[in-house]
């Protein structure tokens, strides 16, 4: 049964979604975990809450966090890992930037959406380009569009 491909693209795709899901659950915990590691560093230099008296604080906090992403995800996606692994792992990554993006734009409603749109058909036409499996494909377009429903529904990060 497992031999069979349509069998192996359904479950492939399955794995997809539920490892993503549980992937983002444990990342945005880690966000939190990072953001708070940093307040508790800044408490023990000065008793200010930095998340109150600058504005640029917390969105510099969650741009570091991007980066510690980014640079866990360059030797993932670059090492030898099956496309499975990469593609459930995808998910992390598009979903920190799909997040950041709605974070530094929200005070232009329309705004993100048009650059979470532009940015998914630009790694669209990357994974058209560049040949990529079918996978990536799927990825991409479950997290842009499972984070622009759960926006549109009124959830916030």
């Amino acid at each position: 049964m497992f031999r069979n491909p349509h069998v192996k693209n359904v479950l492939s795709a399955v794995a997809v979604a539920g490892f993503g899901f549980v992937l983002l659950g444990l990342t945005f915990l880690l966000d939190f975990l990072f953001q708070s590691l940093v307040d508790g560093v800044i408490r023990l230099f000065t008793p200010a809450d930095f998340n109150m008296a600058w504005d640029w604080f917390p969105p510099t906090k969650h741009a570091t966090f991007m980066v510690i992403i980014g640079l866990i995800s360059w030797p993932i996606f670059r090492s030898k890992l099956g496309v499975l692994y990469k593609a459930i792992y995808m998910s992390v990554p598009l979903a920190v930037f799909f997040a950041t993006i709605g974070i530094f734009l929200y005070h232009w409603p329309v705004v993100p959406y048009l650059v979470g749109g532009l940015f998914t058909i630009g790694v669209l036409f990357y994974f058209y380009r560049t040949k990529q499996p079918w996978l990536y494909y799927y990825t991409l377009i479950l997290v842009a569009l499972s984070l622009m429903i759960f926006r549109l529904l009124g959830g916030e990060i």
